[in-house]
């Protein structure tokens, strides 16, 4: 309990509509409110950070005694955040519905904040924000269309530069297409009889930024060729519980969805075939190894082993694990995956040049080496591979934006 003590005042004036009034205690609380100012300021912070029934529980166990409602009632009473024009401006479309509604979202690329979000993609929506915010020096965006002809008429002098996570998204798409057209090779059976695992042979990426070993380190193995679809800042602005963060190339399509299993599979399938059938005592030996998986788990996968004969061959890979490991970082391949695609390339001397070109941007994406896209490009498209060349000849319609990205170090992301 807390005992205060004010002052009250009497005004001496006849014609005053307030004779009497208390002595304000501005840093301690606001008039006719119920909470002190520093439990505000601790509850805008709470609900910032976890919105509602997610800070209401945080709240009570802080002891504050908050519902959800009262923590959305005081994010929502927060002033906008004023901005100043960026220098270096990221624009990319925001899905408001995926499929059906999308938007414009506009961020700092240097501090990676939302600085706008326009309510379609159009570009006559970034011509007048553009005019209305002059300043802007360099532009990073995708590749559409909208967006290059937007950027162009409302603000001329700026700098376009190509996003390098959409760069990649648009290889991984080609690559994607190269290796449908050539399924038929992915169906004949391994020569080997391994199982397909995930990606390309060792190849000569370039060295630099590398530990003892000569493998990339793990911060440029985490910004170029992470199996995932990172968050991009671009993003940051997007619906209440959306991310913001770096950026990060991947191939064109989402890759399957990999459960916590799937690292351990390999092992029980060695361990099952060594005779171990016992899924509790399989279950043990993944607990020791503090593995984060339930019993459930491995009873489920077991079972599967169970009713696969022993001499069944393994399955093709598909289009999408084709494209996943042409398109992933090799060093991120187990031998097994190593195997699985020499096999795939050796029956197929068309995929072994896609897989070749895409080590070639891999190596001009990662080293910055925009020179050499002019290159790269006559060589795919004398290759004349489905998917591949018409990708490739599509750059020359944006090369002066694709050259930038690809030799800058601005980008929507912080890669």
């Amino acid at each position: 309990m807390i005992r205060l003590t004010g002052r009250r005042f009497i005004c001496g004036s006849a014609d005053c509509p307030r004779q009497t009034f208390a002595e304000p205690f501005s840093r301690l609380a606001a008039p006719h409110v119920r909470f002190t100012t520093r439990l505000n300021h601790a509850l805008e912070r709470v609900g910032l950070a976890l919105a509602g029934r997610a800070g209401a529980r945080l709240a009570a166990q802080l002891g504050f005694g908050a519902g959800r409602m009262t923590l959305i009632r005081r994010v929502m009473a927060l002033p906008d955040p004023l901005f100043s024009t960026p220098r270096v401006l990221g624009v990319d479309d925001f899905a408001i519905r995926r499929g059906q509604t999308y938007s414009t979202v506009l961020t700092s690329v240097e501090d990676h904040r939302v600085v706008d979000v326009l309510p379609t993609r159009e570009a006559g929506r970034l011509v007048a924000w553009l005019i209305r915010h002059p300043g802007v020096e360099i532009i990073c965006r995708d590749r559409a269309g909208a967006y290059a002809e937007g950027a162009r008429h409302g603000a001329p002098d700026a700098l376009q530069v190509a996003d390098r996570f959409h760069l990649w998204q648009g290889l991984g798409r080609a690559v994607e297409t190269c290796a449908a057209v050539h399924r038929d090779f992915l169906r004949n059976p391994s020569p080997s009889g391994t199982l397909p695992g995930t990606t390309r042979p060792d190849s000569g990426w370039p060295q630099s930024d590398s530990d003892p070993v000569g493998r990339p380190s793990a911060r440029r193995q985490h910004m170029l060729w992470s199996t995932r679809c990172l968050p991009k800042a671009t993003h940051a602005g997007r619906s209440p519980g959306t991310w913001a963060g770096a950026s990060t190339p991947c191939s064109g399509t989402r890759p399957p969805h990999a459960g916590r299993l799937d690292p351990y599979k390999p092992y029980l399938e060695r361990r099952f075939a060594e005779g171990c059938t016992s899924v509790t005592h399989l279950h043990r030996e993944l607990l020791a190894d503090s593995a984060p998986v339930t019993y459930q788990m491995v009873r489920a996968h077991i079972t599967t082993l169970r009713t696969v004969p022993g001499d069944a061959p393994p399955q093709p890979p598909t289009v999408r694990q084709v494209t996943g490991w042409l398109t992933r970082h090799p060093t991120a391949l187990t031998d097994d995956d190593r195997a699985a695609v020499k096999n795939v390339l050796a029956r197929c001397p068309e995929l072994d040049t896609a897989a070749g070109h895409v080590r070639d941007f891999g190596e001009i994406l990662s080293g910055r080496l925009g020179a050499r896209l002019p290159a790269w490009i006559e060589a795919v498209d004398a290759s004349q591979l489905p998917g591949r060349t018409g990708s490739a000849l599509h750059l020359l319609r944006d090369l002066d934006a694709v050259a930038a990205g690809l030799t800058l170090d601005w980008s929507s992301g912080s890669i």
